[in-house]
């Protein structure tokens, strides 16, 4: 009876132990592909960001990737450019430059234009929404702050159908002090079922301030971007806060990662708008991510979360703030840890930095993660890189069929 009993308990033990297994990663293969090449030590390509529009293309979608001219100055940036693809395998068309998406020359010398953009597909009106954030540049190219509310959400509209773009518009924020600076910047924003966004911001009463984040709620009509409210602000009291906010959904949850000049942060909501307090990223064996003084971007498949990177420890110290390789790993979504034995390089490293990039999915077959190889090292071209823009197209072994999640994009 004893041996029934004990046998009883093993088998009770075992049963535990494989219910509490970490569920089988979900797999992908990585086809990289170059887009263009480009470095004549006047500009380099940056901040590619790609969307796709459903039905565009047929049986498949259609491809806008936004970007921008760097100038070799820190964060110095062109008007905002586009390039189109028919088609996931079509040949690219552009860059090409809209006038409404151009710079705005003023009368005192001030350039007005537009940086970190992230467009998006909003599905109940068709549309394309472009959101960056509105940079005014002295004439050497340095940012300025030099009237009120300098720094704020802005963005541009395209009408697949007619392929027109709207002027830059300006998200309209309340009065509040803490708005004075505003931005949607490198961020991954959603669409809610019922039209609405979630549009991550960092914010502050001037850009010497320290950077909180919050989520603003916006409608939008399809022409006009109109916010609605803002949930619970993130504080942290180190170095510049938390900032260059993205957002992902997954399994009934909001995630939200966070920029920090010492490391990256993770924090989770239930309604996308009241999140908890930050946690440091880590690996799940508790060992600190290495991801510092950059952006973390999300890929969402209905069957997994995964975060992609940049982190200290991979030979890398030759790269500013370890900016390359890109890394992409799964998120265990219950303890809020990186499972370090799903890490594998998507992009890699050839002298250049990564850190400037996007991440969105495109098909149920497959997701793309888009950056450009920024040569502001001496050795970067000695090294391999040839300042060039990549897709890193992730073929899901399943299909992303999304279910579960509260967004509709």
């Amino acid at each position: 009876m004893n041996h029934f009993v004990l046998c009883l308990l093993g088998l009770s033990a075992g049963l535990q132990s494989i219910h509490a297994a970490e569920p089988v990663p979900l797999e992908y293969m990585v086809k990289l592909e170059t887009v263009m090449k480009h470095d004549d030590g006047k500009f380099l390509w940056f901040h590619p960001r790609a969307v796709a529009i459903p039905g565009a293309g047929k049986e498949l979608p259609s491809i806008v990737m936004t970007i921008q001219k760097h100038l070799m100055v820190s964060d110095y940036y062109s008007g905002l450019h586009f390039m189109t693809r028919a088609s996931v395998n079509s040949p690219w068309v552009g860059p090409a430059l809209p006038p409404e998406l151009d710079w705005q020359k003023q009368p005192d010398g001030v350039t007005i234009s537009v940086a970190d953009v992230t467009p998006g597909y909003h599905a109940p009106t068709g549309k394309v929404i472009a959101i960056g954030c509105r940079v005014r540049y002295s004439p050497k190219g340095r940012q300025l702050d030099d009237v009120k509310r300098s720094h704020q959400t802005v963005y541009a509209i395209l009408d697949p159908k007619s392929g027109k773009w709207t002027p830059w518009q300006v998200l309209e924020m309340p009065a509040d002090d803490q708005f004075n600076f505003a931005r949607n910047a490198c961020a991954q924003w959603l669409v809610k079922p019922d039209g609405h966004l979630l549009v991550p911001l960092y914010i502050g009463s001037s850009a010497k301030d320290r950077y909180s984040t919050t989520v603003a709620e916006c409608s939008f009509d399809g022409g006009k971007l109109t916010f609605v409210r803002n949930g619970n602000v993130l504080h942290l009291e180190v170095a510049r806060g938390l900032y260059e906010p993205s957002l992902a959904a997954f399994g009934g949850r909001y995630y939200l990662t966070l920029r920090n000049d010492l490391r990256g942060y993770i924090s989770t909501s239930d309604d996308g708008q009241q999140f908890a307090e930050p946690k440091p990223w880590t690996f799940d064996d508790g060992g600190d991510l290495g991801s510092y003084n950059t952006q973390q971007h999300w890929l969402a498949h209905g069957d997994g979360l995964f975060l992609i990177y940049t982190r200290r420890g991979a030979n890398n110290d030759h790269i500013m703030r370890n900016r390359a390789p890109l890394f992409m790993a799964q998120v265990d979504t219950q303890t809020l840890q990186v499972r370090r034995n799903t890490e594998k390089i998507i992009v890699p490293e050839r002298g250049a930095e990564l850190g400037n990039f996007g991440a969105c999915a495109i098909s149920e077959s497959e997701s793309w993660v888009t950056v450009s190889e920024g040569m502001f090292m001496k050795d970067s071209k000695t090294r391999g890189a040839e300042g060039a823009t990549f897709v890193a197209r992730i073929i899901w072994s399943k299909p992303n069929k999304r279910t579960g999640t509260p967004i509709a994009r």
